[in-house]
């Protein structure tokens, strides 16, 4: 039976007390992520200039990167749990080291070492909850993970706005708790998951493994170029919002709806998505985050940028779970982790040049720069439109391409 014949309800029931256990620690995790949403802001009330923070951005983007090849390869190795433990325990140091930084030349390398260890765990959890669930039931488990993120996003950022109008310092405090808390949750609680021989744990297999998948390949191509301009949302969205003479705390606000969004009516729409040819769902999806981001060229006013919120958040809802559980149900059990690991590698990649390219070029032209974000979107759905879905690969969704 797929899990488009499936309710909603049944599906929910099947999914293990392990992964209610991750959901319950990444809703944890992701409530204090207090620090990147607001980076930008601190930089520039700190006397650095546009292109600098951006850049800084960029650094955390690096560290991201580096975290999607290392936690790739430590979760297939060490297993899932202690790739969570080690990560979510370094990047509490870290993040509070970071929060010190007073020269700029520190301040890029440790927000580099922040993104290494802040991101180290995600190959880590979402191979676990592969390894958790079926493939008939894998739609519903990532979009009740993504609810659990998306929760956290929902309340975090506006609760950090406020504080940020206070202390910045206490972002970082925050942020450096909420990543212990997950840690503890991990260790007391998580399951190893599936670890792979020494031998066979190195990058070398999966990217043999990885060269022989063009579904795979071309599903990396459209993800950075989504991942592009969704990362607008953290790297100048916030600067947009406070050129047009709104304060941070709106800002927090605004991308709280965006997780508010995704809490309320993400779940219940996949009861419509999972029934759907993946290639199509996902080509809409990016479609309208590439419509939304476009459409800030002229949204000035509250109601307009609430309206561009409502519109990227809609394609996010229809593309992201399909995405994950797709990008998941291509990768054999034992590369999980790296597999995992390329797609997260593909959003390091726009993490990187996102802000650093986005940043400059807002200050230069904000109206060319959105523009930019819908073509962008278009690309991504052009590029998965043309993927044709292998045969011989299972897809968690109820209906393949033909």
């Amino acid at each position: 039976m797929t899990e488009g014949n499936t309710t909603l309800i049944a599906s929910l029931k099947t999914l293990p007390r392990a992964a209610w256990i991750l959901f319950l620690g990444t809703f944890l995790n992701k409530f204090g992520t207090f620090v990147i949403p607001f980076f930008a802001l601190y930089l520039t009330r700190q006397g650095y200039s546009m292109s600098e923070a951006g850049f800084a951005l960029g650094a955390y983007g690096a560290g991201h990167l580096l975290a999607s090849a290392v936690g790739g390869q430590l979760a297939d190795r060490i297993g899932r749990r202690s790739t969570i433990v080690v990560s979510m325990v370094s990047a509490a140091i870290c993040m509070m080291l970071l929060s010190q930084a007073r020269t700029y030349p520190v301040l890029l390398a440790l927000a580099t070492l922040t993104g290494l260890a802040s991101e180290l765990y995600r190959p880590a959890s979402s191979a676990l909850l592969a390894d958790l669930v079926s493939d008939q039931h894998r739609i519903t488990a990532y979009s009740t993970y993504r609810l659990a993120l998306n929760a956290g996003w929902a309340f975090g950022p506006a609760t950090a706005g406020f504080v940020a109008e206070k202390s910045f310092f206490w972002l970082f405090a925050g942020d450096a708790a909420s990543s212990l808390l997950f840690g503890i949750v991990a260790w007391l609680f998580l399951p190893h998951g599936v670890r792979t021989a020494r031998t066979e744990a190195g990058w070398s297999f999966a990217l043999r493994s990885i060269r022989a998948n063009p579904e795979f390949l071309r599903c990396l191509i459209a993800s950075v170029a989504i991942a592009l301009v969704m990362y607008q949302m953290t790297a100048t969205f916030g600067l947009h919002v406070t050129a047009s003479g709104l304060s941070s705390a709106t800002y927090g606000v605004l991308i709280s709806l965006n997780g508010l969004l995704v809490v309320l009516f993400e779940l219940p729409l996949t009861t419509v998505t999972r029934r759907l040819s993946p290639r199509r769902t996902l080509a809409a999806g990016y479609l309208l985050i590439g419509f939304g981001f476009a459409l800030n060229a002229w949204a000035r006013t509250l109601p307009a940028l609430v309206g561009c919120i409502l519109i990227f958040t809609l394609g996010e809802m229809i593309a992201m779970p399909v995405s994950a559980a797709y990008m998941a149900s291509l990768a054999p059990p034992d590369m999980r982790g790296r597999y995992m690991g390329a797609y997260g590698f593909s959003w390091a990649l726009a993490l990187i040049f996102g802000p650093a390219v986005g940043v400059p070029l807002f200050s230069h032209n904000p109206q060319i720069l959105w523009i930019v974000c819908g073509g962008l979107g278009v690309l991504a759905a052009i590029v998965i439109s043309l993927t044709a879905t292998p045969r011989t690969v299972p897809v968690p969704v109820g209906t393949a391409d033909g």
